[in-house]
């Protein structure tokens, strides 16, 4: 699955002009991926998410072949993946995390930083371990700084899928951008892939204090109980760090995301998910951020010991 850094950096500059270009954060080396900051990759990428920023919902046929491009990855077909992703101008590179040394493959939208971007999306896939566990950014930048928890959580463990939705929530016409409330986006077309292959998932919120002043985490299982377990080991290992966490299996929680799309597909196919709110300090708070993680990695260690590959 390895692509060299001559092949994917040659094969992204046939479509120089709608592309990212070289990541300013990256390390280009003769003889390897180049080395990237992960962080700033993100940062760099959800920068331009804005309210009024530009989303134009994906075709069922352009949602399933993105979808398609990242199942023949799961299952290590690298150079069909590529083909089927350049059917609507996606493409893979491969990139070294700077702080963990692990190789991930990056699928993204060519046309990201264009005139008129989609706002489909982003995957990060690890190569040096099966895939066996998901984190899932619905809701970029509006959820301030969720990206980046969601960087910090896929660096936690081994074996993991980081997707990150392509627009602010509020981009587009109506919802059509707010991905973890609907069916027919990019999103939520590999979600159900992944739930297809029966892998646990986490999906990262965020919520104003006012909402919830008593707590500091909002952790829930979703529409379905599959997750409970995975739920209780968050919010012990949560608390240890010394977070208030409302546990919404066993009391009534705001914002516990019953109606999470993402959720209720799991919950129908009995597949883990586990739905979590957080207020500002643990996504913002550097400090808070590195305690949120660990204690996350307590999850998603298990998940990559014990869950299917994908």
């Amino acid at each position: 699955m390895i692509l060299t850094a001559l092949a994917g950096w040659g094969a992204v500059s046939m479509h120089r002009s709608h592309d990212t270009g070289p990541d300013p954060s990256a390390d280009h080396r003769a003889d390897g991926p180049p080395s990237v900051d992960l962080d700033r990759a993100v940062a760099a990428y959800t920068e331009r998410f804005s309210p009024d920023g530009a989303f134009r919902p994906p075709s069922r046929t352009e949602r399933r072949t993105v979808a398609d491009g990242v199942t023949l990855l799961l299952d290590h077909h690298r150079e069909q993946a590529e083909q089927r992703l350049a059917g609507v101008d996606f493409a893979v590179r491969t990139l070294v995390d700077s702080t963990t040394g692990r190789r991930f493959a990056e699928v993204y939208d060519r046309v990201d930083q264009g005139p008129a971007p989609r706002g489909w999306g982003r995957v990060f896939l690890d190569l040096d371990h099966p895939v066996r566990w998901s984190a899932q950014v619905p809701h970029p930048v509006s959820d301030e700084k969720s990206e980046l928890l969601g960087v910090r959580v896929l660096r936690g463990a081994p074996g993991g899928l980081l997707i990150i939705a392509g627009a602010h929530r509020e981009s587009g016409e109506g919802n059509s951008a707010d991905v973890a409330h609907r069916r027919d986006t990019v999103f939520d077309a590999i979600c159900a892939e992944l739930v297809e292959r029966r892998l646990p998932g986490i999906q990262l919120h965020g919520f104003a204090h006012k909402s919830a002043p008593r707590y500091d985490v909002i952790a829930s299982s979703g529409a379905g109980s599959a997750g409970e377990g995975a739920g209780r080991a968050l919010a012990d290992a949560l608390r240890e760090r010394h977070f208030a966490v409302c546990r919404a299996w066993v009391r009534s929680c705001p914002l516990a995301g019953h109606e999470n799309v993402q959720g209720r597909a799991a919950a129908a196919a009995g597949v883990p998910f586990l739905h979590v709110e957080f207020a500002p300090g643990p996504r913002t708070e550097p400090s808070q951020t590195a305690r949120v993680a660990e204690a996350v990695s307590v999850v998603t260690r298990d998940w990559a010991a014990h869950a299917p590959a994908g």
